[in-house]
């Protein structure tokens, strides 16, 4: 991607709070930030009327490889898990590199187009054609000038239970994906799935990769292969390089173990993503009434200072016949379903979209300070709270300091008996309190 000339943007808002603050891309990188700045010779000037600059957004769990194949070869009429699974079963013979390929290009086109810069996706290695492997190793080349794309080596039909899933899964990371994954829960039984864990943890630790695996994705409390997940971290020296992503049984387990559970994962230093849209469609199928929700104890991890992120996880695919790739309503369903709905609890929302989210991926240079990459949005919002609760437009979306996409802000024209006004949803009545 060729150097953009420098881009000065005036007056915006920062998520933090701080108001009427110049942001400087020069190179590439960010350069400078602060009220008042001067324009460099040659630089293009936006300004941001008081809107807010944020990093970019990141989806730190996906499925790229099924994204978009909504009906093929038909559709989920039980919206569960497994069949989701049995659905996918049923589609791998049928599929080719190029349409993955083009199914994945295009969603990465509507990314870009809603700020979404970074993306840890999770590729199938069960197929022993490797094809969707080699779809997403072709799509992360060319997506590469625009979005941070992180593949992970998933066993889907489970490491033991799939005869040449871990002869697959070597094959794949010898092909350049990035992260060792894993199903524990998959595995014909606990027993299996503990030495899935092990077997992946150590491989993890021989090649020197991280782990992201799909973990205790049930309504089942007695699912706990996270806990085996940690303490393979600890043994094998891999604390701060292994994510635990789903963890919906923790929402049924009893508190008292949670409570020791926890703790562990803090030691171990254990990331956690929840998937907030997918996490409450698939579980709780089973229940009658009251019907359990599924999404892990997100306030909870973090008041143990674990780093949680939230991802997308599915777009229109056998799992999931919804999404845009808006990680702003990722956000906003987390908000909901774990009812943090004070200030604090909507910013670290909006975090884990953002910086948390960052954090989990191990992104370098990713943020709004000088020197850090020059990647940022102009959001038609005022604060982290706001760009939630409207879904803000992304008025301009900045990679390497240069503007990839622009949307027009979101107001309507009403005309209501002989009274003509102008609705900007960001607005309030005079008096009102200022916004959070």
């Amino acid at each position: 991607m060729p150097t953009a000339a420098p881009l000065l943007i005036r007056r915006a808002c920062l998520p933090d709070g701080r108001q009427d603050i110049d942001l400087l891309a020069e190179g590439g990188r960010i350069a400078a930030v602060g009220p008042g700045l001067a324009a460099p010779p040659g630089a293009e000037i936006v300004e941001a009327g008081g809107w807010m600059l944020s990093p970019p957004f990141v989806d730190a769990h996906f499925h790229m490889d099924a994204t978009l194949s909504l009906g093929l070869p038909r559709l989920n009429e039980s919206g569960t898990l497994l069949e989701g699974i049995r659905l996918w079963g049923e589609l791998k013979p049928l599929l080719t590199e190029e349409a993955i390929a083009g199914r994945a290009l295009a969603y990465c086109d509507w990314a870009v187009a809603r700020g979404l810069l970074a993306i840890r996706t999770h590729v199938d290695v069960c197929d022993d054609r490797l094809l969707a492997v080699r779809a997403l190793l072709e799509v992360r080349r060319r997506v590469a000038p625009w979005i941070d794309l992180q593949l992970v080596a998933f066993p889907q039909d489970g490491l033991l239970r799939s005869p040449t899933a871990l002869a697959n899964l070597d094959r794949a990371l010898d092909l350049g994906v990035d992260v060792v994954g894993g199903i524990p829960h998959f595995e014909r039984t606990m027993a299996d799935g503990a030495e899935s864990v092990r077997l992946l943890c150590e491989l993890a630790a021989r090649r020197g990769l991280p782990v992201d695996m799909h973990c205790d994705e049930s309504d089942d409390p007695l699912s706990r292969h996270v806990e085996t997940l940690a303490c393979q971290a600890q043994r094998l020296g891999l604390q701060g390089r292994v994510t635990g992503s789903h963890l919906t049984s923790m929402h049924s387990m009893d508190n008292y173990y949670v409570s020791k559970l926890i703790p562990l994962l803090a030691e171990a230093q254990v990331h956690v993503v929840a998937n907030p849209l997918i996490n409450i469609m698939l579980q709780g199928r089973h229940d009658t009434y009251p019907k359990r929700r599924g999404m892990t104890r997100v306030p909870e991890l973090l008041a143990a200072g674990i780093h949680v992120a939230f991802g997308h996880d599915c777009v229109m695919d056998p799992w999931y016949g919804l999404g845009s790739g808006d990680m702003l309503e990722v956000a906003s369903m987390g908000l909901h379903v774990a009812q943090m709905s004070s200030l604090a609890g909507q910013r670290q929302c909006f975090d884990a979209v953002t910086c948390g989210a960052a954090r989990v991926l191990g992104l370098q240079g990713y943020g709004l300070e000088p020197g850090c990459r020059a990647d940022f949005l102009l959001l038609q919002a005022r604060s982290p709270a706001e760009a939630i609760r409207l879904r803000a437009q992304r008025l301009l979306v900045v990679r390497a300091g240069a503007i990839v996409s622009r949307m027009a802000p979101a107001t309507a024209e009403l005309s209501l008996g002989g009274r003509s006004a102008r609705v900007d949803f960001t607005s309030r009545p005079t008096g009102s309190p200022p916004t959070p």
